[in-house]
């Protein structure tokens, strides 16, 4: 975060360097005033941008929630930070499979296409406009075209997604150092290599599937090695790397990263059943690259900041907001759909904001039977999809949390 031409709270990594720019570190303890009543602080008199339902992010569960909201007469406001919608979908070049409700043998990056189809003039759409705070009484700020404005909705749904976990390691800053997705970005958004020999830390889905999306780009993988004790991912991409030759190492670790000016390689170790390290197991790979595939937190800190009811469940991800069965949080007309609910597959994401755009709209504009009718479906769809084996760390997850809440 910096503060980029007098704006505060910029993610660097989202916006394009130009000529001129004034950008300021944010580095240091920052303060507030104590508030007695309400969430959030007083913002001061800004250009408005009015709305029914305000979806902050634009992925899978945030275009669902569009749609589903649109569709019965709700005027939407959808923000993203991105110049280009449809959160991880755009760079999901893998086919997806169960049924065809969930676009079974799909690639993520037409499911997005699929999505915004038709919808963008149901709704209102800003890109590059990231939502940088809630105010009271009930107001998000955005920095659009370079400004800062109010939106003032009478729902909010909150579809922000997860970033990606990091490790502690000596020498985790050299440049080569990426977490998975953003490897994944350069290759199937921007068609850059991010290295010639790739190192990859985590064998769960995320990790198997960029390993063979590198491979299919020409990419050398030295190894895939992961600390558990067997491959988390889904056999169907965890075997296209067995065929390709790639050595998968179980219960290893990164030890450190090697290099002066970048990485120059890498050092693994094994690790015992404590997830200690084993002392005479060390490993050195030649590679240019690392990539980090070990696994996501949910990024809730604008829920935090709403004063939404938070739980700590391992099963989801982390940190994570309480909701009922229609997705709505603990503060009322505030909702959260997607991986900002709970880690889980873009299935699920895209049914969580369907569900989440249905019940905002209902409550919204009255009830009505075909209204029902799609949110119940939709509930059910989402049981169903979770109801077998990959779904039952999710089902454990939602157990405690709803838990938590009834305690």
């Amino acid at each position: 975060m910096a503060e980029v031409n007098g704006m505060p709270n910029v993610k660097t990594c989202m916006v394009l360097a130009e000529e001129g720019m004034a950008v300021h570190s944010q580095t240091g303890w920052g303060s507030l005033k104590k508030l007695e009543q309400g969430v959030g602080i007083p913002l001061p008199e800004l250009p408005v941008i009015p709305t029914e339902i305000a979806i902050v992010g634009a992925g899978p569960a945030g275009l669902s929630a569009a749609r589903a909201a649109s569709q019965f007469g709700a005027r939407v406001a959808v923000f993203d930070e991105n110049n280009i919608v449809g959160g991880q979908l755009i760079k999901q070049t893998h086919k997806f499979f169960g049924s065809k409700k969930q676009h079974a043998s799909v690639r993520g990056i037409d499911i997005s296409d699929a999505l915004l189809s038709g919808l963008k003039n149901q709704i209102q759409l800003f890109t590059e406009t990231p939502v940088i705070g809630f105010y009271a009484p009930f107001q998000l700020a955005a920095i659009h075209r370079r400004k800062l404005h109010r939106v003032v909705p009478n729902k909010i749904i909150v579809a922000t997604g997860a970033s990606e976990n990091m490790l502690a390691f000596p020498n985790n800053d050299l440049p080569g150092i990426h977490g998975a997705g953003a490897a994944q970005t350069l290759m199937n958004v921007y068609g850059i290599l991010p290295g010639k020999r790739v190192l990859m830390v985590g064998a769960g889905n995320i990790g198997a599937i960029v390993t063979y999306q590198l491979l299919q780009a020409g990419v050398e993988v030295a190894a895939v090695i992961e600390a558990a004790p067997q491959i988390g991912a889904y056999q169907v991409h965890a075997s296209k790397i067995r065929k390709c030759g790639v050595p998968v190492l179980t219960r290893h670790t990164l030890k450190a990263a090697l290099g002066n000016d970048r990485v120059e390689g890498a050092v693994v170790v094994q690790v015992d059943n404590t997830w200690n390290p084993i002392p005479g197991t060390e490993r050195h790979f030649q590679v240019d690259t690392i990539c980090l595939a070990v696994g996501l937190r949910p990024t809730i800190e604008l829920l935090s900041q709403m004063h939404c009811r938070m739980s700590n469940i391992p099963e989801l991800g982390g940190e994570v907001p309480w909701r009922n069965q229609w997705m709505e949080t603990s503060v009322e007309n505030v909702y959260v759909a997607g991986d900002a609910s709970g880690i889980e597959e873009a299935s699920s994401a895209m049914l969580e904001g369907t569900l989440a755009g249905l019940d905002a709209a209902e409550k919204l504009l009255g009830p009505s039977e075909t209204l029902s009718i799609f949110k119940r479906e939709t509930s059910q769809d989402l049981a169903e999809l979770r109801a077998g084996p990959f779904g039952e760390k999710i089902r454990i997850g939602e157990k405690k949390l709803f838990g938590e809440k009834e305690s």
